[in-house]
């Protein structure tokens, strides 16, 4: 079964009543994913504080304001500070309001649709920095605590099959902001597909699936599944 539009009733956050919740980069089935919360009227919310305000009461990862709908701009906040670029916000924000391009602060983003699967092209220098640790086996990171000890956004990974492509991986931002595990990280897997120079299929989390792919001039490619579970 492949992710679908489904709609449902609630209502996550009092102070506005456009918020579309959905679950992207999710598994086959349906399953998994990294929630994201789309403020479709991002201009009712002007200020940069009451949209921080706003991403930490909702408590998901990253929560994206619409500024312009037709152009794709728009702004991203995490429970605790604004990002420039992030994958999971991108790809779910193109497919819900069916944009050929996307526009965060970083840069303009294209967009393309490939049967189930939605795919974003960024440039590395785009995404923050983070650790990317490799780990000897799956059993290894599937065995790290959340978050491990230390300092810095870790992104902790193995190989599952080193000739298909298929790597497992966990991320834990560790930055005291709630989030002691990231389910679905696309500026992740884009830094690793830059590094290893090569298309990847990765399950982070609990079951979450990235495509990546090398793309002309440098960028990278990042593709998934995305899951709308309810507007309100």
């Amino acid at each position: 079964m492949s992710c679908s539009k489904e709609r449902g009733p609630g209502c996550l956050n009092a102070r506005v009543n456009d918020i579309d919740v959905l679950s992207v980069f999710c598994a086959a089935d349906g399953r998994h994913g990294n929630t994201l919360g789309v403020v479709r009227e991002g201009r009712r919310h002007p200020r940069r504080a009451d949209r921080q305000a706003i991403a930490a009461e909702l408590g998901y990862s990253e929560t994206v304001f619409v500024d312009d709908p037709e152009r794709g701009v728009v702004d991203i906040y995490t429970p605790g500070l604004r990002l420039p670029f992030a994958g999971h916000p991108l790809v779910g924000t193109a497919w819900l309001l069916d944009l050929e391009s996307v526009n965060p602060p970083a840069g303009e983003v294209w967009v393309r649709q490939d049967g189930e699967f939605t795919w974003i092209t960024a440039r590395p220098e785009w995404a923050p920095p983070r650790i990317l640790r490799q780990y000897g086996s799956v059993a290894e990171v599937d065995a790290l605590p959340a978050p491990p000890p230390g300092e810095g956004w870790l992104y902790a990974w193995a190989w599952q099959d080193e000739a298909a492509g298929r790597v497992r991986a966990r991320a834990f931002p560790r930055r005291d902001d709630g989030i002691a595990e990231d389910e679905a990280t696309g500026a992740a897997a884009l830094l690793l597909t830059e590094q290893l120079g090569r298309a990847l299929n990765i399950t982070q989390g609990r079951g979450s699936q990235i495509l990546t792919a090398p793309a002309p001039r440098g960028e990278i490619e990042i593709g998934g599944r995305v899951r709308l579970h309810r507007t309100h």
